[in-house]
């Protein structure tokens, strides 16, 4: 493809994105298709000769679209918002089209100090001291798995450089709530530590970590012979949004001589609001924390940031120096490719700072403003009604409810509730997430959509109430 090919076939990509966005609500939110409808559609062999790009948009209209779920229709209240704001698609699609690499700060010295100001610009976006010092990484759990490590070879004096786990004298305990994120335990097993050695402290009645337990737990482990390492304390769970108390197990951690990581994957957006910062208030006494701009913030997918106070333990651990990769200017430089896992790194910070100047922080601040505002709604239309059950707090934008008719119990009452949910993601008019919460069945309803309005979230209701009571 030639540039001038390029320019023209660009355009028609820009139009076809700006196209989609404009009628996704026309789209049923879930993909109505069955397993290998998508696959079928397409050649077993490769083709020999060229095929236009007229021919590839037309593919993606007949084949690709009708089989995915449309995480931008403003009836997505699935998982959790994964915002791929237009300004980010931008920043994204500049990023691909430079085509540059960052293997140091020498092979592209913007991609290094553009995701430096980025990164500082949203550290103080969400009320972080300057201890604090960022980097982009892919996920969350790629962002835990560091700190895990982290705190491994802090706990054992940087071990790995001698024996690694296998020559330590007792086993290592990694601390988490029972609402934690699943990565958690796969960054444990990951990191070394085994399956025996993670342990899922009790929470209380609003689903957050009892602190109480988590000291009796590190206590019970050391009378043992084992060695505590870690916490990890989550700022908005997967399920429900639960927040643990951050400022009570930093300091327990900090007594006992933990490593304290913070998940704030989505609920760290909600930072940019001062009037959030109280959920997860002594965050300054932690050592890690990570949140997602790709979620509730809009950013493109995908990009996590991981901020740590000790920046120098991480490049310790991370570092990795050959020759062909050094230069004069390295003792004065960021070099990102010791800051994480992968050697070669994208310029993933562009979606961010592209989103961030066109949106201005108020922008970003009304957009989550009205979503908790929407949550809010929603959660007291569900308990003003008989047979509806708010099950959890609603302290971000995601409500858990249940729909209760007299005499409908255990096994019965979860067929009802994976009955009523499962039909209205089938119809298309909605999607929804089930989930286990005490044992039952339950629906999530996570507001989140960038073109989500109160007008969608007065529709939902009044489907969930046709589905569920018919």
């Amino acid at each position: 493809m030639t540039p001038d090919e390029f320019r023209r076939a660009g355009h028609a990509v820009v139009d076809w994105i700006a196209d989609y966005r404009e009628r996704v609500e026309q789209h049923p939110v879930m993909a109505p298709v069955e397993p290998g409808a998508i696959k079928a559609q397409l050649p077993a062999r490769p083709p020999d000769h060229p095929e236009s790009f007229t021919a590839i948009l037309n593919d993606l209209d007949r084949i690709v679209v009708p089989g995915l779920s449309h995480w931008q229709h403003p009836r997505f209240f699935g998982y959790f918002p994964c915002n791929g704001s237009l300004a980010s698609v931008l920043g994204d699609y500049v990023s691909t089209g430079l085509g540059v690499l960052g293997l140091a700060w020498q092979s592209s010295p913007a991609l290094s100090e553009v995701e430096e100001v980025a990164t500082g610009w949203l550290r103080q976006m969400v009320g972080l001291s300057d201890a604090w010092e960022g980097v982009i990484q892919d996920t969350a759990s790629t962002c835990t798995l560091l700190a895990l490590i982290c705190a491994r070879e802090r706990s054992t004096g940087h071990g790995a450089n001698r024996g690694g786990l296998q020559a330590e004298g007792a086993p290592l305990v990694v601390y988490a709530s029972a609402h934690s994120h699943s990565s958690v335990d796969k960054a444990a097993l990951l990191a070394g530590f085994g399956r025996d050695n993670i342990r899922h402290v009790p929470h209380d009645t609003n689903y957050a970590m009892r602190v109480d337990a988590l000291e009796e737990a590190i206590l019970n482990d050391r009378e043992r012979g084992l060695m505590p390492c870690a916490v990890v304390a989550t700022t908005g769970t997967t399920t429900t949004t639960a927040l643990d108390p951050v400022a009570g197990i930093a300091e327990v951690a900090r007594r006992h001589g933990l490593w304290t990581h913070v998940d704030a994957a989505m609920a760290g957006s909600a930072m940019v609001l001062p009037e959030c910062r109280w959920m997860w208030d002594g965050i300054e006494g932690a050592d890690s924390v990570v949140l997602n701009p790709h979620k509730w913030l809009g950013v493109a997918f995908d990009c996590s940031v991981y901020f740590v106070k000790d920046a120098e333990h991480l490049v310790r651990v991370m570092s990795t120096n050959p020759s062909y990769l050094q230069s004069a200017a390295d003792g004065r430089v960021k070099n990102y490719r010791d800051w994480g896992i992968p050697l070669g790194r994208r310029f993933r910070a562009l979606k961010l700072w592209f989103l961030i100047r066109e949106q201005g922080v108020s922008g970003l601040q009304a957009r989550l403003r009205r979503d908790m505002a929407n949550a809010r709604w929603l959660a007291d239309e569900v308990r003003a009604r008989a047979s509806w059950r708010v099950l959890a707090p609603v302290p971000l934008q995601t409500v858990c409810l249940r729909h209760e008719p007299p005499g409908l119990e255990g096994a019965a009452l979860d067929a009802h509730t994976q009955r009523w949910c499962d039909r209205i993601n089938r119809s298309g008019a909605a999607y929804l997430t089930p989930a286990v919460l005490d044992g039952r069945w339950m629906v999530r309803v996570s507001v989140g959509a960038e073109q989500t309005e109160r007008r969608d979230v007065e529709a939902l209701w009044a489907i969930m109430q046709g589905e569920a009571e018919r």
